[in-house]
């Protein structure tokens, strides 16, 4: 199984005229997820204000898999995750908590940043080998079918 990031309820600021979650709540809802995944990496909000280096997402492919509605509780898990010297690629799932059925998914290519000069940057080696350490705990979790951007990392 993948890794659980989160669980949300879905509230009714989030929902539409379909009476179902917008698109754009779901990408927020796996915006959300990613923070806690980045965090971790030491390249999240507090990176960001600390040290002005952080990431940037430059691609997405996102699936709308079922209906989220009001009141739903949803699992986002990141179920792939692959970096090059200055990109993160990963994949989140969000399942309905109760059904326990994919309801959406989303690929993400970012870019590490130094956002004192809004440049692209490479890594810093603590962030390498807290990734490659994490990868190497979790790859028996990994998916690696049906992504997108694997082609985009650059190896060395």
């Amino acid at each position: 199984m993948s890794i659980k990031l989160i669980t949300k309820k879905i509230i009714k600021e989030w929902t539409d005229y379909n009476n179902h979650m917008n698109l754009s709540y779901y990408i927020l809802v796996f915006d959300i997820g990613a923070e806690v995944i980045l965090s971790k990496f030491k390249m999240g909000e507090h990176s960001a204000k600390t040290t002005k280096k952080s990431t940037m997402v430059v691609e997405t492919h996102t699936t709308y898999n079922q209906e989220v509605k009001e009141d739903d509780e949803v699992d986002i898990f990141l179920s792939h995750f692959d970096h090059d010297k200055k990109r993160l690629h990963y994949k989140l799932e969000m399942y309905d908590k109760v059904k326990n059925t994919l309801s959406a998914t989303t690929e993400v290519l970012s870019l590490y940043i130094d956002l004192n000069i809004r440049k692209v940057s490479d890594f810093e080696n603590e962030k390498i080998k807290i990734m490659d350490e994490f990868i190497d705990k979790h790859k028996d979790k990994f998916k690696s079918e049906n992504l997108h951007f694997s082609n985009k990392l650059k190896n060395n």
